[in-house]
């Protein structure tokens, strides 16, 4: 296992082990006592491996000695019954290496993982590590507290006699062998007898999972096929199967490959989808009771990974693949966050997802191989599951591990953007260079509307008689922009001005004219710029600690441009700006990251702090590159549970930007919750 590769795509801390080549060593001598070496293909998504060794009575009476594990406790929160104390401390041991389950309120497993990427990386128990490690090593543990609480609180049953009446359908594609073994595990003790249709990538797998799942008293009808390799997982489950999961009552999806933003094995993540989808009996059955119960719940499925990204509930690069969907399925949302099942997998009613499972498809409707790790018409469709079980009227349901309850509460996707100022400080402090981005980061604007600048220049530039209509010219002012992207083979970045020039060609304007309409609409801009008070106040305080301060913007304007709104922002010197109209290098193009990696090569650690989801955070993690996502003004707004007014043709209505955009601007001034 190259370690130093995995920990380069690790999430904000893994800096620490980065830049620490004493603690990366301790980090693999835990892997040589600690855990079973077990080889996996590079592409492959492993179960239940490695394996801690240590499982035996005295690792749970010296947790108990610690005041670390409260059997009492445990039982409570995860609402679970247990034969035995050494029933549930084991359950614990297994779900606590990929989930955050914690064993007493003195023991908080999803910092220990968090804070000790190591143990997180090598599938130990976190507990097991503190006790026969962590103690020893000075490792910090934190009591219990919840990162997040559903405002709801459902009544959790089971209803034997309801889930045997119920017809269930178990939809598996399977890549890799392994997992058969992993299905039958599950099946052996499912809660209900059910009929299991299997998609294959290899004929030689068929007879396997014939044999293996055929066999299971709780297997009713088996049906398996070898499928091409196109369409990912849904590809074969709506060619092969759509149609026939409309005569259950309920049906499950699941699958055995996945790649996880970087391509690496993510066997946590595997793991933690097949426990709460498919293996944890008692979760289960709570899930089915509750969705045969309840007319309006359509679809259920856990919440997202805790070790994903924070960004992950968010639609990234598939914005422009969701439109077909949008409009086939008569869908209207506007929030660039949403509530998903990560990875594809879910349980559902047919009928809540009908448009989807009544089509006929070919695997010739869906994109062939290969396919990036994000941003194609299969990621958006793994993001509409939920949108199109709400637009036929269901509601989603799902289950929080940390507190052992369902809820449908779509709040938890924001569960990670809860944050003070100090501990946003603290979050960066310990890097040797930090960089900011520009726009709603290190500055706001007044009505929070960028293009309300170009706006005012257009109503000004109607008085003068230069253009008819202001929104006519907004739409020309951005054409021309466009135009001159695309004379540049979309390569680099463009200037205002040169936008400027190319739409004084369009309206015979001279040079100078040109010019000072480029600087009208600057200064219309810089009029309205405010600071972001407590980023602005943390920049300031990292460059009074001597810490390397990088400014990064995508942005027309120009240098000096930039330093202007800076400079009216609070932000006046000890910093080094790129702006990308200079150096022709975008962040959204990954130009100025690959720009930026390089430049970066033994000057220290690093971590970038940007709003935009994409340009910002997941393409400089596709650079190895650490960043700290933070909420744009919109994206606050909307978590808080308003709606967005500049949708539906609004985008530039005048009377809308007045009332709201300053609202909008200054909740979103601080660019987390719970402040």
């Amino acid at each position: 296992m190259n370690y130093r590769a995995i920990i380069n795509r690790l999430p904000l801390v893994g800096s620490v082990l980065r830049s620490n080549p004493k603690l990366m060593q301790t980090a693999v001598n835990i892997e040589n006592k600690l855990i079973k070496r077990v080889e996996v293909p590079a592409n492959e998504i492993p179960i239940h491996v490695p394996v801690p060794i240590n499982n035996s009575p005295n690792l749970l009476n010296d947790a108990k000695k610690h005041g670390l594990f409260n059997f009492a406790w445990y039982c409570d929160v995860q609402d679970k019954p247990f034969d035995s104390e050494a029933s549930a401390f084991n359950d614990y041991l297994m779900k606590s290496r990929f989930s955050s389950v914690s064993p007493s309120p003195a023991f908080n497993n999803w910092d220990y993982l968090k804070n000790n990427l190591d143990v997180y990386h090598f599938g130990l128990s976190p507990l097991e590590h503190y006790i026969s490690t962590g103690i020893k090593e000075g490792r910090i543990n934190t009591p219990f507290a919840p990162r997040w609480e559903p405002k709801d609180k459902l009544y959790d049953e089971i209803d034997t006699t309801l889930i045997k009446k119920q017809k269930i359908a178990v939809c598996l594609h399977v890549f890799y062998e392994d997992f058969l073994d992993y299905y039958r595990q599950c099946l052996e003790h499912f809660p209900v007898n059910v009929d299991v249709f299997i998609s294959v990538s290899d004929i030689a797998l068929k007879d396997v999972a014939l044999e293996k799942l055929g066999s299971l008293i709780t297997v009713n009808n088996i049906e398996v096929v070898a499928v091409p390799n196109r369409g990912r997982n849904f590809g074969p489950m709506l060619v092969e199967y759509g149609q026939k999961l409309l005569n259950y009552d309920l049906f499950c999806h699941l699958h055995s490959k996945k790649s996880l933003y970087s391509g690496r094995p993510q066997t946590q993540w595997a793991d933690y989808l097949g426990e709460f989808l498919l293996n944890d009996a008692n979760v289960i059955a709570k899930a089915i009771t509750h969705m045969a119960k309840d007319n309006e719940c359509g679809i259920y499925y856990p919440t997202s990974f805790m070790m994903m990204p924070d960004w992950v509930n968010h639609w990234l690069k598939n914005k422009p693949f969701k439109n077909k969907l949008f409009d086939e399925w008569q869908i209207k949302d506007h929030s660039e966050f949403l509530a998903y099942p990560v990875g594809g997998m879910f349980w559902a009613k047919p009928n809540a997802l009908k448009q989807l499972l009544e089509k006929e498809y070919k695997y010739e409707d869906f994109p062939a191989e290969p396919l990036p790790n994000d941003g194609s018409e299969l990621h958006a469709l793994e993001r509409t599951i939920g949108l199109l079980a709400e637009r036929n009227g269901y509601k989603q349901l799902f289950y929080y591990p940390e507190l052992g309850r369902f809820t449908k509460d779509k709040s938890h996707i924001f569960a990670n953007y809860v944050c003070s100022q100090e501990q946003l400080l603290h979050k960066i402090q310990p890097f040797d260079i930090i960089s900011f981005d520009v726009f709603d980061t290190l500055v706001r604007r007044s009505h929070f509307v960028p293009d309300y600048a170009k706006l005012k220049l257009g109503q000004y530039l109607v008085e003068q008689g230069e253009v008819k209509d202001a929104h006519a010219f907004v739409k020309l002012r951005n054409a021309a922009e466009f135009t001159v992207r695309k004379q540049k083979n979309f390569k680099g970045d463009v200037k205002i001005v040169e936008t400027y020039q190319q739409l004084g060609k369009e309206l015979s304007w001279d040079e100078e004219k040109s010019l000072h309409y480029s600087d009208m609409e600057f200064a219309y801009d810089l009029d309205m710029i405010e600071s972001k008070d407590e980023v602005v106040d943390i920049l300031n305080a990292l460059i009074g600690q001597r810490k390397t301060v990088y400014i990064i913007s995508d942005t027309y304007y120009s240098e000096h441009q930039i330093v202007l709104m800076l400079r009216k922002a609070g932000v006046t010197n000890g910093y080094q700006l790129y702006v990308s109209s200079e150096l022709d290098l975008r962040k959204d193009s990954g130009t100025m990251w690959a720009f930026m990696k390089e430049h970066l090569a033994d000057k220290g650690s690093f971590v970038h702090v940007g709003d935009n989801a994409v340009a910002d955070a997941q393409i400089p993690g596709d650079f190895g590159l650490t960043n700290l996502h933070i909420l744009n003004p919109m994206d606050k707004w909307q978590a808080a549970g308003w709606d967005n007014p500049f949708n539906e043709g609004n985008e530039l209505n005048e009377q809308q930007i007045l009332k709201w955009g300053p609202l909008i601007s200054q909740f979103g001034r601080f660019p987390f919750l719970g402040e």
